[in-house]
C-alpha cells in the first residue's frame, strides 16, 4: 500500500470512527443507560462505557492528524495552484479542531456528570428536578453536545469527499485555470 493510500485510509477510518463511536454512544449507549431501573445505573453505565471509548478515541483522533500531515504535505502543490482547495483545507481544518475541542469539553463534563451523579441524576443526559445547579447545567450541555459532535464528524467526512472529488483530473484542470 503506497504512503498516500495508507494515509488517505487512516484520515477517512479515523473520522469514521469519529462520526460512528459519537452517534452509537448518544443514540445506543445513553439510550440503552436510560432503561435501567435505577436512576444511579443510568449515569454510572453510560460513565462507563464512555470512559472505554475514550481512549479509542483518543488514538482515532490523534491518527487523523497524523495521517492529515503527509495529506497536506503531498498536496502543498495542488494547494497553492488549485482554486478552492487551500480554502477548504482550511475550512477542514477548523471545524476538525473545533469539532474535537467540542467533543473534548463533552468527556469534561462528562466526568463532572459521573462525579456529581449520585446527587440526583436521572439519566446520562437528563438531571432530576432536585439536582443540584452544577449537575444539571453539565448535563443540559451534554444533551446537545452529544448530537453536536456527531454533525462535526460527519462534516469532517463531507469535507473529506469534496477534497477528494477535487482531485478528480478534470477538477484539477478546472481548478488551475479558475486561478
Amino acid at each position: 500500500m503506497s504512503g498516500n493510500l495508507l494515509a488517505r485510509s487512516v484520515h477517512d477510518l479515523t473520522a469514521a470512527a469519529w462520526f460512528g463511536g459519537s452517534l452509537m454512544g448518544a443514540i445506543g449507549l445513553n439510550g440503552a443507560a436510560s432503561q435501567a431501573q435505577n436512576p444511579a445505573e443510568r449515569t454510572r453505565l453510560s460513565s462507563l462505557g464512555w470512559k472505554r471509548w475514550a481512549p479509542v478515541q483518543t488514538v482515532a483522533f490523534a491518527s487523523h492528524i497524523m495521517a492529515g500531515i503527509p495529506l497536506m504535505w503531498e498536496n502543498k502543490g495542488r494547494m497553492a495552484s488549485q482554486e478552492g482547495v487551500t480554502r477548504l483545507s482550511a475550512i477542514k481544518t477548523g471545524v476538525t479542531l473545533v469539532g474535537a475541542l467540542v467533543t473534548l469539553y463533552s468527556g469534561i463534563l462528562g466526568q463532572k456528570v459521573d462525579r456529581l451523579a449520585d446527587q440526583g441524576a436521572a439519566g446520562a443526559t437528563e438531571p432530576d428536578p432536585a439536582a443540584p445547579e452544577e449537575l444539571k447545567a453539565a448535563q443540559k450541555q451534554l444533551k446537545v453536545l452529544q448530537w453536536t459532535i456527531p454533525f462535526f464528524a460527519g462534516t469532517v467526512i463531507v469535507l473529506g469527499a469534496k477534497h477528494g472529488e477535487m482531485q478528480r483530473p478534470k477538477r484539477v484542470f478546472e481548478g488551475l485555470f479558475k486561478r
